[in-house]
């Protein structure tokens, strides 16, 4: 034994570089720990949120000013559908392509781009982060295959980030999860391709609210076990990796310890309430404040929140030129119409 560690130490010198070389590779660069520390600071915020939602987070952002502002009048929050499908999907498809056409225009500082469906489309105003101007291109009732069609309308926008999240309405309408996966990966390509300079954030597909949900729709939401939703976010977080672009899981902050979608994050187990807006609106913020300093490696990864324990794996580094406005850039559209 004494010549096995004599053959491996050969000499105290070599023993201090093997401790010194051991001690290096166990070590996490300091913004890391500086990452587990915020995101446990979400978790407690998220947990204050369940308990007092009455008013927004105060977190210390600038405000832009509000000509700078292309997103729409807080909503309201009703539990039935009814009359905003008195829009057409090509009239919302008008709608987004005139939005983004006056984003391509005015070319506002510090684009960001909602892609989705009803969860991103009724997404506050008051909630978005105010250090940014907000394209929101949600569509309710949007498919990946919609999605991946009308990406075009904001080819010639110069965002800063896109979030996506899509999918839950392929599940409702029976979609396989192949069908589901390849319309994403083709999402992922497209906008890269075309927005090389642009941060891609996939964002994980939501739970629903299980047997509680009021949604008319209940029966085929109850026909999608969110378990399976759980491994197609696994999936869709591998894609995102071979990509090269983020992804965000939200998943545990909005579910119960059943893995459904916590009563008082939505209205009716399928859309959001303003709660379940703040906490987004809280993940959001910590994504954008937890960028790595510019010496960091530059790696792909994703972000993922747990109830217990707080992890924080491969978030990445990459950093975007801002494109910036000649001079404020005024609102082109009327608010759209809230849900009703």
């Amino acid at each position: 034994m004494q010549n096995q560690k004599a053959d491996r130490f050969p000499s105290d010198s070599n023993r201090v570089k093997y401790n010194r070389r051991y001690h290096r590779s166990k070590t996490l660069p300091n913004w890391a720990y500086l990452s587990l520390v915020a995101n446990a600071l979400l978790m407690l915020t998220v947990i204050l949120l369940l308990k007092d939602y009455s008013s927004p987070i105060d977190f210390p952002i600038s405000a832009s000013t509000a000509q700078q502002s292309l997103a729409r009048e807080t909503p309201n929050f009703p539990s039935r559908l009814g009359p905003r499908h008195q829009l057409t999907y090509n009239r919302w498809m008008a709608i987004m392509k005139q939005e983004a056409n006056a984003a391509a225009q005015n070319q506002p500082e510090h684009l960001t781009i909602l892609a989705g469906d009803s969860l991103s489309m009724w997404f506050p105003t008051d909630l978005l982060p105010k250090d940014k101007t907000w394209l929101n291109q949600g569509i309710s009732g949007e498919t990946t295959a919609g999605l991946l069609k009308r990406l075009k309308l904001f080819d010639r926008t110069h965002p800063e980030t896109i979030f996506v999240m899509i999918g839950i309405n392929d599940l409702i309408r029976g979609y396989d999860d192949d069908n589901i996966l390849s319309n994403q990966r083709l999402i992922i390509q497209r906008l890269r391709r075309h927005h090389p300079e642009a941060q891609i954030v996939v964002q994980s597909i939501l739970p629903h609210g299980g047997a509680e949900t009021t949604w008319e729709g209940r029966s085929r939401l109850l026909a999608i076990p969110n378990s399976r939703i759980q491994v197609l976010n696994e999936k869709l977080a591998a894609i995102a990796s071979e990509e090269g672009i983020q992804y965000l899981d939200l998943y545990p902050l909005f579910s119960d310890e059943q893995g459904n979608l916590r009563p008082e994050l939505t209205t009716d187990g399928l859309h959001l309430s303003r709660q379940g807006y703040l906490v987004w609106q809280s993940a959001l913020m910590l994504f954008d404040r937890l960028k790595p300093p510019e010496n960091a490696p530059k790696e792909t990864g994703f972000l993922r929140f747990q109830r217990n324990p707080v992890s924080l794996r491969n978030f990445s580094t990459r950093r975007v030129r801002p494109e910036r406005c000649t001079a404020p850039c005024p609102p082109i559209l009327p608010s759209r119409l809230p849900m009703r």
